[in-house]
């Protein structure tokens, strides 16, 4: 099969808007996503990218404002996300699972006055909405007895004409939440340019599994408020393949995808992976049109693996990157990968085109190969900053343009990079990033809580689980499942502790009053040969 774009096509996006404005001359009968039955082809996606940007500006939206988006993944989003592009403003998705009092945080974080809002999620955004100081507007992205304007026809009353509005690659595009290390997240700051700046390079790097043939299909099932779920369905998009995508990740329906709609490539965590091969049917399909699977977002036990490999029969890519570097900065490719196992598969593996990886001590010294330090890297792909935040953008990307990961590890003669530990005390479970300061804030709140410090412990199905060590206050006799349960009421229940344990000493503190978490960390990883699950 011919490859699905010409190089010098990639040329003629230089930004999110014009995605759709050339597939749409290129290729415009062709069918760019496809959500629960509904088709929409380029032309299609173009002509309703413009209507939105008609309406958003008739809303008072202007280039630089922010628009919020709270929801499951839709192929609306999409229409949504390049009709901010066109409008030079930005989009920012919000975690369909967070609390009110989170949505509302990320509202006024980011000055938002508009709202787009998935049926699953009206409740909490409109006690969201009542709670922010922002007060912004809610638009349903589907209708219901809400009394809110709904997408379609409020984006129907407005001509399909492109403003042709200038926009730079430069311009922020995407604003994504992460979890924060003070108990808030912040909002990395993506450009068109980190997106699409290094895509003709990779396409002429023929990497094989990175290259995309006329008629492939992608499937989008992960959520769309994580680079993994937006900048996976952006990838397709950009390459001029038909997008299949999943309103929500589900093992069963992903297992009727695949060979109905003949699916070649898709990217899923390492825990949605281990469902969807535990679900009975698993070894009954017919993956024969998969030709490569990419994991991400944490690491994969090799025993997974394998096994993955053994029921997909497909080649697998290794994923590592970060929302601050718009995604993958190295990747693991298909030969790497051995049904018996091998040391690289344990790696993180080689940089991607285009992007320097090195490692750093504590005094910023660059270290040589097997030398254990903070994982760097230093890429066009590389943030533009934190929202509002300058001090923690300057804390992470130094003035030479190295961003420092957080992850400890090392990089071997061959240029493979290994993951050992985490220098920040970030839990990943299931994809997802939790910082225990955020968690902790939650839990303190109980009225039987003295003390306590959350950590991630290893979990077989999650990678980690979010465990809370808890010194409850004298006289008192604490319950675990109460202490969850309230915590579950103030954060989203991902974050949530799913065990607690009891001390009835202090916690263990350093002498400036830290606590010291890998201290606490040390019983539940001993034995482990890396200190991330």
């Amino acid at each position: 099969m011919a490859a699905s774009l010409r190089p010098e096509e990639f040329d003629l996006m230089a930004t999110l808007g014009d995605v759709p404005r050339h597939h749409a001359r290129e290729r415009g009968d062709r069918v760019a996503l496809t959500f629960e039955g509904r088709d929409t082809t380029f032309a299609q996606l173009n002509d309703n990218s413009n209507r939105t940007t008609n309406a958003l500006i008739a809303a008072g939206l202007k280039a630089g404002d922010r628009v919020c988006y709270f929801g499951k993944n839709s192929d609306h989003y999409f229409e949504l996300l390049f009709a901010v592009m066109k409008a030079g403003a930005v989009i920012s998705p919000i975690g369909w699972r967070l609390s009110a009092d989170e949505v509302a945080y990320i509202v006024d974080d980011a000055q938002s006055s508009l709202l787009f809002v998935g049926p699953e999620c009206f409740e909490v955004a409109e006690a969201a909405a009542a709670m922010s100081q922002t007060k912004p507007k809610i638009i349903a992205m589907e209708p219901g007895a809400h009394g809110r304007p709904v997408f379609e026809p409020w984006r129907n009353a407005f001509p399909a004409e492109d403003l042709n509005i200038a926009v730079t690659p430069q311009t922020t595009a995407l604003l994504l939440y992460t979890s924060g290390t003070t108990g808030r997240p912040k909002g990395v700051m993506l450009t068109s340019a980190n997106i699409l700046r290094s895509r003709r390079n990779l396409a002429e790097a023929k990497m094989g599994w990175n290259e995309w043939q006329e008629g492939e299909v992608s499937y989008c099932a992960m959520p769309v408020a994580h680079i993994g779920g937006t900048g996976w369905c952006l990838v397709g998009l950009i390459n001029g393949v038909k997008n299949v995508v999943a309103r929500d990740f589900n093992p069963m329906e992903a297992l009727e995808v695949i060979p109905r709609e003949r699916i070649a490539k898709m990217f899923m965590v390492p825990a949605a992976l281990q469902f969807v091969i535990r679900t009975p049917r698993a070894r009954e399909i017919d993956y024969s049109s998969l030709t490569h699977i990419l994991y991400g977002a944490s690491p994969m036990p090799v025993d997974l693996l394998r096994e993955c490999m053994e029921v997909f029969g497909c080649g697998f890519v290794q994923q590592y990157g970060m929302t601050e570097t718009t995604g993958t900065v190295s990747y693991l490719p298909p030969q790497d990968h051995d049904p018996k196992g091998n040391q690289r598969m344990r790696s993180a593996g080689l940089p991607m085109p285009g992007v320097e990886m090195a490692i750093f001590d504590a005094d910023g010294k660059r270290l040589g190969p097997n030398e254990s330090g903070e994982i760097a890297t230093r890429s066009a792909a590389n943030m533009k900053g934190y929202w509002r935040k300058e001090d923690a953008t300057a804390s992470t990307i130094n003035g030479d343009g190295w961003l420092r990961t957080g992850d400890a590890g090392y990089i071997d003669e061959d240029g493979y990079v290994y993951i050992q530990d985490r220098i920040k005390d970030m839990i990943i479970t299931g994809g997802e990033n939790v910082y225990p300061a955020e968690v902790e804030n939650a839990v303190h709140g109980h009225p039987h809580v003295a003390e306590v410090a959350v950590i991630g412990v290893p979990d077989a199905t999650w990678g980690e689980s979010v465990k809370a060590i808890v010194v409850p206050k004298p006289g008192v006799t604490p319950d675990a499942d109460d202490i969850i349960a309230f915590t579950r009421s103030r954060i989203a229940h991902f974050k949530a502790p799913r065990s607690v344990d009891f001390l009835s000493t202090p916690l263990p503190r350093s002498a400036s009053g830290k606590i010291l978490r890998r201290e606490l960390r040390e019983p539940y990883w001993a034995g482990k040969d890396r200190r991330v699950n």
